[in-house]
């Protein structure tokens, strides 16, 4: 039993604890080309949350690890046999019960971890906000965490090495050979534009990838995985630690 993690722990242990931040991790359900699960996104997100908080918790921080949120916004992918969308309205109503149990016992700041290109949590924070005044609302994308030229050679964004090798090292057994994989070519916009960083559309999945994947799996490997994972939790641990131990009141230098 893991005393920091809400679904592991009883109220016996929880008890009148003092709690500083929750954290909630947020994945998603979709396909991951051929050879990854659907789960994919969720076995990341919330084996990352967890070693991160293992970290910052046995560093002294007063956390609670929520349980995780298994859809995530597909609405890009709604013909993709069985992706499970879940709309940003749902999303926002979700967040807004969750922060009301936050508040009503005290638990004054939450970190959303996302795991999911297509969950864009800002402008819902922002809106809580009106809602809880009190609370402090961040949120993080563990994939951002990290700059992973540093351990991959081949970029994409979904399925790709990255996302292979991480889940050779957490879920190996899910992973299918990776002969079996497609090779995750993607098609770009025409207009140059929205292939950049300032002008931005929905990408209508099946038009774009043809296995569903957006990068080369082929040079994956489990070593891979297991360096980027420590880089990723070493980081989010820090950030864990250092909201969970900052005042709401003292979040500005």
């Amino acid at each position: 039993m893991n005393p920091y993690i809400l679904a592991e722990t009883n109220w016996k242990t929880l008890g009148d604890a003092t709690i500083d931040m929750a954290i909630l991790p947020w994945g998603a359900t979709e396909a991951h080309n051929y050879h990854l699960p659907y789960s994919t996104d969720n076995i990341e997100t919330e084996k990352i949350v967890n070693e991160a908080a293992r970290i910052s918790y046995e560093n002294g921080a007063r956390i609670l690890v929520l349980p995780g949120i298994p859809y995530g916004v597909n609405t890009g992918q709604l013909d993709i046999r069985v992706n499970i969308n879940m709309n940003p309205s749902t999303q926002f109503a979700i967040l807004k019960d969750i922060s009301d149990v936050l508040n009503r016992h005290k638990i004054h700041k939450l970190l959303i971890v996302n795991g999911h290109g297509g969950n864009d949590f800002r402008q819902i924070i922002r809106e809580l906000g009106v809602s809880f005044p009190e609370m402090f609302i961040a949120t993080c994308n563990w994939f951002q965490a990290v700059n992973q030229d540093d351990f991959f050679e081949e970029g994409g964004g979904h399925a790709d090495e990255m996302e292979t090798s991480l889940m050779l090292y957490l879920a190996p057994g899910l992973v299918l050979p990776l002969d079996q994989a497609g090779k995750g070519n993607a098609r770009k916009f025409r207009a140059s534009a929205l292939n950049q960083k300032w002008a931005w559309s929905e990408r209508k999945w099946s038009k774009v990838t043809a296995d569903t994947g957006i990068g080369y799996p082929g040079k994956a490997t489990m070593d891979k995985g297991e360096r980027f994972f420590r880089a990723v939790t070493q980081k989010l641990s820090e950030l864990i630690t250092e909201l969970a131990e900052t005042g709401i009141d003292d979040m500005y230098a």
